[in-house]
């Protein structure tokens, strides 16, 4: 466990980053008033997200591997930080739906229907709870191993 208390850290980082990320976005109204423009704002998430697998690569890299880490070591962090994040993005979608903007779903449900993009039906099955928190796994492994291999390359030590 002490191996890994740099992964649990950065994991943890992530999180609250991304709880951060959609309380900002509720704030510039992303989740009602503006939501015709959420679908563009919110992918902006991926540079904040990128930096902290870069963060914490470079934390791993210069703290536990003292300054000299294989592109092997630093993919490997960043898929247990991968790891930590998908097991917790369950909570995370859960304290986003419930207590950041509860009311996304039903004003998504409404503007896509309003804008044609869906059925009712559609709609009401792809936005809600348990549909967002498969998303979120689904895109915690993907995202976190591509963001993985990357970072891991550009961090590696070039002995």
């Amino acid at each position: 466990m002490k191996n890994l208390k740099i992964e649990f850290k950065w994991a943890v980082i992530f999180m609250i980053m991304m709880l951060l990320w959609m309380l900002i976005e509720k704030l510039a109204g992303l989740h009602d008033e503006n939501i015709v423009k959420h679908a563009i704002y919110t992918n902006l998430v991926a540079i904040p997200a990128v930096a902290v697998y870069v963060l914490a690569l470079l934390d791993k890299k210069n703290n536990f591997y003292d300054g000299n880490m294989s592109y092997m070591q630093g993919f490997k962090t960043g898929l247990i930080i991968t790891v930590i994040v998908t097991i917790v993005s369950p909570l995370t979608q859960y304290i986003t739906s419930t207590f950041i903007t509860p009311d996304y779903f039903s004003n998504v449900t409404e503007f896509a229907v309003k804008e044609g993009k869906m059925t009712k039906e559609e709609a009401l099955n792809f936005f809600n709870l348990k549909s967002y928190i498969m998303q979120g796994l689904i895109g915690a492994v993907v995202m976190g191993i591509i963001t993985s291999a990357i970072v891991a390359y550009f961090i590696r030590s070039k002995n």
